[in-house]
């Protein structure tokens, strides 16, 4: 069945009748799927292990269950055969193998909607000088070798009308130029025929590809050349290409357009600094199209639409394309306020239906159509997101893996996957990441508001999410699959049907309401996603959500014993935990959770039972924990653990329980840890000890406001982090020399708890990759030789001042 709908998935224009089938057949998929974790989770049922007549007597009672269960799932797997033997007869009756053959055969002329950006009237245009000088810059530098520059950037950002406007500009400068359209299933044949038919007469005889290969080489080989290659898709693409384009050192050009972030750089190596980057317009730029378009100038727009107006445009987020075609729509409305409101509140909703909005989705879904199947599931699934969202990056991929729809390749783990998937869509420009760590990667992210407007659709339109704003609007679908529910500040609840809430596999609640959805009857939930704002949140009736991976809650009052029972538990995120002190004895039943986040809670004994850990933080330490520290040493899948240390600093705790952290740690860094935080106190004193272990790949390790206490020389084994953040006793000169040899470190925060006595050198060997520095309460300066870290982007310094 998955491989049909994905068949069908890539095909541009369905008949009617085989989109309708096809929905059939989705639905059916889900239903299977359905029954098939029903019956698993009758598998999984463990027998109660209790010596005695009551032991005996639960048992016999779950086996009486379980036939009970048993013989529903028989019937529903029976109901199922028979929906797949009437759709398969369905099939037949209708002929729609014929219809697909000829779905996949036929080719629908339509008039490429991307064509008028190539005939733009130079004085419509906003914003374009600025971008327009800094790319004639990088083609017309005089270096006399072939050079290759990339506009890169998504749809609808004006790369086609930028590359347009720069080859009418410099393109006289040149023997010979040619500006070629590519498309996502470019015609290699008829792209040479058209570079040719631009700098020489070819005539009306068909050729060969190789043949005009030749051509065009023997051609261009002694020629001064600008060639403008428009929305290139795949490194593939341009391989071919390339080939008719010969390298010489006549100042020859080549600049193309791409959306792909990979694409640009692949297509400018070996240089690395021809890739241009398109931005959005201004605010001020983005003002100036949408007023002109609609008013003729901004002065001349009622009163009454200012604030509406300045609204819609923040929405298009400076996207040319957004803005022309919601003018454009605009325009032919009447200029009542509330309509404009409607228009503006549904963008990031799935817009109206109208020409102009049209085209631009069908400029937009180009992007969506390139991508392979998986890549469009985790798209749509960033519709599970209210607009203007920012989106942690470690949630997203916790809650893509809870969904199933990341698979391992390569050795990588599913969280690793994850994050090449969503660098992946990152370099498509469909995803922008918002903040960054100090080695790259994306910590938060977004998507524009008209990117959104299109991935709601599509989701939509597939039964892939329902988007729930208003709770006067009635659900349309007889089964809901995945739900969202923006709650915005009302107060009366969101109902609907149990039959179309019976099946939701996800579930995401952004705001807060008096009476919120009842969630104890969603059998089939696998993530539950609560954000009530500074509301406290208590959940009842949790053990009946049994298919669980995925539970995250905002400041949430109490979490019930009921916790233990959720046995396929992957996820569990309590952010904010104001009211939770120490979390439920049950919480130890947990085999498969692989996160455990909270702001600050104690753990119960039997942590040693949760072998699938590989992220755990905050955890609070005090003087009642050493069995929480004796058993932290086996949970060998750690990757991330956060500690909050509230053990005074004596001899006595330094030989018990500094003792036992550092034989927990020395094994876990033996095994997978590579982030390692420390908070607490500034009294509190972390030993040095757990550094003894002299291989480990630690990558970001975070002691601070407490002490790191012990040897300095023990920092050597630390030469793997990227991000070094710790308060020590007293920063000397031999500090410095041994963390200036880390050749990993990126970003490093270094406090002196004694003043220096000795003014402090940094020598030009030292830092050689470091970003960031902070030194803080460093009493004689620091003295930084000419040539020492060479890359340094961010410096701050904390000095004490002298009382006198």
């Amino acid at each position: 069945m998955n491989a049909l709908l994905e068949k069908l998935a890539d095909m541009d224009v369905l008949d009617p009748q085989m989109k309708d089938w096809r929905n059939q057949m989705r639905e059916m998929a889900y239903d299977i799927e359905d029954c098939i974790d029903r019956y698993m989770l009758q598998l999984h049922d463990e027998p109660d292990k209790r010596a005695g007549m009551k032991g005996l007597f639960r048992n016999t009672i779950k086996k009486v269950k379980k036939l009970g269960a048993r013989h529903e799932i028989g019937k529903q797997i029976k109901e199922l055969r028979t929906h797949i033997d009437e759709a398969s007869q369905r099939r037949y009756r209708y002929k729609l193998d014929a219809i697909l053959d000829s779905c996949s055969t036929c080719a629908v002329e339509t008039i490429d909607p991307r064509l008028s950006a190539l005939y733009v009237e130079e004085s419509s245009l906003v914003g374009i000088d600025g971008p327009m000088n800094e790319l004639i810059k990088l083609v017309d530098d005089g270096e006399q070798s072939l050079k290759v520059v990339s506009i890169v950037g998504f749809g609808g950002l004006g790369k086609t009308t930028l590359a347009k406007q720069v080859y009418k500009k410099v393109g006289e400068q040149f023997d010979f130029q040619a500006f070629v359209p590519v498309s996502q299933k470019p015609d290699v044949q008829k792209i040479f025929r058209n570079i040719l038919s631009q700098i020489k007469d070819l005539g009306n005889e068909s050729r060969e590809v190789g043949w005009l290969i030749d051509e065009l080489r023997i051609f261009l080989k002694d020629k001064r050349y600008f060639v403008v290659i428009d929305d290139i898709w795949s490194t593939q693409a341009w391989n071919i290409i390339k080939c008719a384009l010969p390298e010489n050192t006549y100042g020859s050009r080549i600049l193309l357009t791409t959306r792909n972030g990979n694409v640009a750089k692949t297509c400018c190596y070996p240089q690395n600094d021809t890739v241009y980057e398109i931005r959005p317009l201004t605010e001020a730029d983005s003002k100036g199209l949408f007023f002109r378009r609609i008013f003729g100038s901004e002065d001349r727009c009622p009163i009454h639409l200012r604030d509406v107006s300045v609204e819609i445009i923040d929405k298009c987020g400076g996207l040319p394309l957004a803005l022309i075609t919601i003018a454009s729509l605009l325009n032919v409305k009447s200029k009542n306020r509330e309509e404009w409101l409607n228009i503006r509140n549904s963008i990031g909703l799935g817009l109206e239906e109208n020409s102009d909005i049209d085209d631009m989705k069908r400029i937009l879904s180009l992007s969506y159509s390139d991508l392979p199947h998986h890549l469009k599931t985790c798209l749509l699934y960033l519709s599970m997101y209210p607009e203007d969202c920012q989106i942690n990056v470690d949630q997203l991929l916790r809650r893509w893996r809870a969904e199933g729809f990341i698979k391992v390749k390569c050795g990588r783990n599913l969280m690793e996957e994850g994050e090449f998937y969503l660098n992946e869509l990152m370099n498509r420009s469909l995803i922008q990441p918002e903040h960054r760590r100090i080695d790259g990667r994306a910590m938060t992210c977004r998507v524009h508001d008209i990117i959104l407007d299109l991935i709601v659709s599509k989701a939509v339109e597939e039964n892939f999410v329902t988007v729930v704003s208003d709770p006067n609007i009635l659900v349309s679908q007889d089964k809901i699959r995945r739900l969202l529910l923006v709650y915005c500040g009302r107060e009366n609840v969101m109902t609907m049907p149990s039959m179309a809430s019976a099946n939701v596999r996800s579930l995401g609640i952004f705001g807060y309401s008096e009476q919120m959805l009842p969630i104890s009857d969603l059998h089939a939930l696998r993530v539950l996603d609560i954000d009530a704002g500074n509301k406290m949140m208590e959940i009842c009736d949790i053990r009946k959500l049994l298919q669980l991976r995925y539970l995250r809650i905002l400041a949430p009052t109490h979490l019930p014993e009921q916790i233990g029972e959720l046995q396929f538990l992957e996820t569990l995120d309590l952010f904010d935990t104001c009211g939770i002190v120490k979390l439920p004895a049950s919480i130890v039943k947990l085999r498969q959770l692989k996160c455990l986040s909270a702001d600050c809670a104690m753990l119960p004994d039997g942590v040693g039972n949760m072998q699938a850990l590989e992220e755990l933080s905050v955890v609070i330490v005090d003087e009642s924990s050493m069995n929480f520290l004796q058993e932290l040493g086996s949970l060998i899948k750690l990757r991330r653990l956060g500690l909050r240390w509230y053990i005074p600093d004596d001899d006595y705790n330094r030989s018990t329980y500094g003792y036992t952290l550092a034989l927990s740690l020395g094994k876990l860094l033996s095994f997978n840890l590579r982030y390692l935080q420390f908070l607490g106190p500034r009294t509190g004193a972390i030993p040095l000890d757990f550094l003894s272990s002299s291989y480990h790949l630690m990558q970001e390790l975070y002691i601070y406001p407490c002490l790191l206490h012990g040897n300095p020389e023990r920092l050597v084994s630390l030469a793997s982090v990227t991000s070094l953040t710790i308060r020590i006793q007293q920063v000397t000169q031999e500090t410095l020399e041994i963390l200036g040899d880390f050749s990993a470190l990126l970003s490093l925060t270094l406090t002196s708890e004694d003043e220096t006595t000795e003014r402090l050198s940094v020598y030009s060997n030292k830092f050689g990759c470091l970003k960031y520095l902070h030194l803080g309460y460093l009493a004689n300066g620091v003295m930084f030789h000419a040539g020492a870290m060479p890359k340094l982007e961010t410096i701050d310094f904390m000095i004490k001042a002298h009382s006198s």
